[in-house]
């Protein structure tokens, strides 16, 4: 889930931020809806009841995902597009897939909007949706929209896991083996905190911001995880600390960090004096940044790097010491 600003807005408000000009979803009326969303995010498996997908490969199991976003809750007009929307919620949940070592097949998406929503904020957010479905050659086959009072966003991923090995659980991990990270570690709770500063954010401090709008990953590294040998694996979304602790317990081993390798880097330090923030907070606790974080017996695999080390003694640590921080997202 979203590690994002939990200030509720009234469910009346339509943000202005969003596009305000052409005909409201009331106006169009469910079908052309649902039309106006196939044309931006086209399949030819969406249309029916339901999409029937071709099993990926032979020896393949289904592999499931599903998250939300929820105006206020997880986002705001100020902090993001609709476009950009779509692109993140869509990648939240192929993030969950490349966790499981399994690659994404298809997505659906669900919307909830009040009446009085321009037609232009759902076409611009499934043509996010489908931009980033296509960058995991997969497509969205169906959903549903219904009315409400403000914007929810739901997409639910469908993966494909191939093979015999077992997939990258939480409780696979071993002392001895090697933690390694994809993405980056801090970088969506920094540029979140720019946009809540509401500062002018310097342009070399603009990726922060892009961070958090839409993480970057490599589509396939979990994929790869997987093939390289790797055994857990989860991705960052609540927060560093909290996240690497649930697979530490549900392993029941420990994890052992080294700061240099999670240390903030130029971008962080620089947002973090503007801000007034030490930006290890960011790193430990920030989330969101749906960074794949997995263990190893051997050696990182490619597109992934070495963050520290599985032990014996439970717990984690940071240089051998407990982390500042635990703190990080709550659904409630």
């Amino acid at each position: 889930m979203a590690a994002e600003s939990s200030e509720r807005v009234r469910a009346d408000v339509i943000e202005t931020d969003f596009p305000t000009d052409g005909p409201t979803l009331g106006e169009l009326g469910e079908r052309e809806v649902i039309a106006l969303i196939r044309a931006q995010a086209p399949s030819a498996l969406n249309g029916d009841d339901a999409a029937v997908l071709t099993q990926a490969a032979p020896n393949s199991r289904v592999v499931a995902s599903t998250d939300m976003l929820v105006q206020g809750r997880h986002f705001t007009a100020k902090t993001t597009t609709p476009y950009l929307l779509g692109r993140k919620a869509a990648l939240q949940n192929f993030a969950d897939i490349e966790a499981m070592g399994a690659r994404p097949i298809a997505a659906l998406m669900a919307v909830s909007a009040h009446p009085d929503t321009p037609a232009k904020v759902l076409e611009e957010l499934a043509r996010g949706v489908g931009d980033m479905a296509s960058d995991y050659a997969c497509e969205l086959v169906g959903g549903d929209v219904t009315g409400g009072d403000y914007l929810v966003v739901s997409v639910t991923a469908m993966g494909a896991l191939g093979g015999n090995r077992p997939p990258l659980t939480l409780d696979g991990a071993r002392p001895g083996h090697r933690v390694i990270a994809h993405g980056r570690i801090g970088y969506s709770a920094a540029g979140l905190a720019l946009l809540q500063a509401g500062v002018d954010v310097p342009a070399q401090l603009e990726p922060l911001v892009a961070a958090h709008q839409v993480p970057e990953l490599t589509p396939g590294r979990g994929v790869v995880a997987r093939a390289a040998g790797a055994c857990s694996m989860t991705d960052n979304s609540d927060g560093l600390i909290r996240d690497i602790t649930q697979l530490a317990e549900a392993s029941g081993v420990g994890i052992d960090f080294a700061s240099n390798a999670l240390a903030p880097d130029r971008l962080l330090v620089e947002a973090g004096e503007l801000l007034g923030v030490d930006p290890w907070e960011w790193v430990l606790g920030g989330g969101e940044d749906h960074t794949l974080i997995g263990t190893i017996e051997g050696s990182a695999p490619v597109g992934f790097r070495s963050i520290g080390a599985v032990s014996r003694k439970q717990g984690v640590r940071i240089d051998g010491s407990a982390p500042a921080t635990d703190t990080g997202w709550e659904s409630f």
